[in-house]
């Protein structure tokens, strides 16, 4: 195994010597006369799970002096992981359709809480999974309208003079994000989301697979990494909606559509949907050698699924993933990449007669965390400390 492949598989997060971009001595040539090559781009890239508001959640966020909603308190102690990094996605499983806001079955939430994502921190929404539908294709576009005018961009779903992906400028290098979501079986040939028959028009908004003809529509995805790649990306980034509810391990399919991606030439697979944990993994080209980071489930970051509405506490954990790399622009290639994990679990309590949620980051210092204090839930999340690590691995870890 290679020196990287070796470092990255065993969940070293740091750069052996030999591999560091310039670390020899010598004039080199990318950088003039008597000048060593350019370093290295060094990125930062965090994505979260499943964002859903629930009926409950409506009503918590409401402020009846102001009659209006705000969701700022739900992120206050995730913020500063989320705005430290370079690029941050969040799977926004909910429409802005307008009107009045509901919850489960058929998501539709108040246009703050896409507010609330920006002030977060967070730079992409996306919006391919199985609730983008809720609203008809109507929700479907004012959904990327308030997500955009919040200041987000969007991937996943689209207009129609749009491309498939989205493509985003860091620090001087292009990032493309490729988001695709499962359909559920076809009605009378016809596709469908959550059992919704898809409109002509929809369809060709929409990013979506179907496990029918999966090899046929994993076409699609290469396409897209192709076409992104054409039009400049450095890194090519793809999330996917996919997997089985409350599993807590990747299935067969979940794995084989990973090894596809990996080959298709994707740097980074982020996913979720099953609404609880599931493992990191590092996949490696089998072409190229290069490693790609595959989280097969992010899990829940802010929902009312918990142990005292599904009894399952496994619906309370989540993550922040983070991906770690240096890009060296010189030869096009990336020269490190690392994967972790900053666990959260979701805190809900009483004050004031109102429901709070607050997501609260299982780092080294959680125990100390104001509304773990407020509502005397210090001991389940502990229990989620450790039952988060027993699935991600020690090496996963990010604290």
């Amino acid at each position: 195994m290679p020196a990287l492949a070796a470092a990255v598989a065993l969940g070293a997060f740091f750069l052996l010597p030999a591999l560091e971009a310039g670390n020899g001595e010598g004039g080199g040539t990318g950088g003039g006369p008597g000048k060593g090559p350019s370093p290295p781009v060094e990125l930062s890239i965090v994505c979260v799970g499943d964002i859903m508001v629930h009926k409950s959640q409506i009503a918590s966020q409401y402020n009846s002096a102001s009659g209006g909603y705000n969701y700022d308190n739900n992120f206050q102690y995730v913020k500063k992981y989320i705005e430290a990094a370079d690029l941050a996605l969040c799977n926004v499983e909910t429409t802005f359709a307008g009107g009045t806001p509901t919850g489960y079955p058929s998501f539709n939430a108040p246009d703050a809480l896409s507010d609330a994502l920006a002030k977060t921190g967070f730079d992409v929404g996306l919006t391919s999974n199985n609730h983008l539908y809720d609203k008809g294709l109507t929700g479907l576009k004012r959904t990327l309208r308030v997500l955009r005018k919040a200041g987000l961009a969007t991937a996943g779903t689209r207009l129609p003079w749009e491309k498939n992906y989205a493509l985003m400028n860091v620090k001087g290098s292009k990032i493309a994000v490729i988001s695709y979501t499962y359909e559920t079986p076809s009605n009378g040939g016809k596709p469908t989301i959550n059992g919704v028959i898809l409109s002509g028009e929809s369809r060709a908004l929409i990013n979506s697979f179907n496990y029918e003809v999966l090899d046929e529509d994993l076409k699609k995805v290469e396409a897209a990494i192709s076409a992104a790649r054409e039009n400049g990306a450095d890194i090519v980034v793809c999330y996917y909606h996919w997997g089985e509810e409350y599993q807590r391990a990747a299935n067969p399919w979940q794995e084989y559509i990973a090894e596809r991606t990996a080959a298709m030439g994707a740097d980074i697979i982020f996913a979720s949907h099953p609404h609880v944990l599931q493992s990191v993994d590092i996949l490696e080209n089998q072409k190229t050698g290069k490693q790609v980071p595959v989280f097969y489930s992010m899990g829940n970051f802010l929902s009312n699924q918990r142990a005292e509405t599904l009894n399952n506490r496994f619906t309370e954990q989540g993550m922040i993933a983070r991906v770690n790399l240096k890009f060296d622009k010189e030869t096009g290639e990336i020269t490190f990449i690392s994967a972790d994990a900053m666990r959260t679990w979701l805190d809900k309590y009483k004050s004031g007669g109102k429901d709070v949620y607050a997501i609260v980051p299982l780092d080294d210092e959680f125990e100390e965390n104001e509304a773990l204090k407020a509502s005397g839930h210090l001991s389940r999340a502990r229990q989620a400390y450790e039952e988060t690590e027993a699935v991600l691995g020690r090496g996963y870890i990010w604290e």
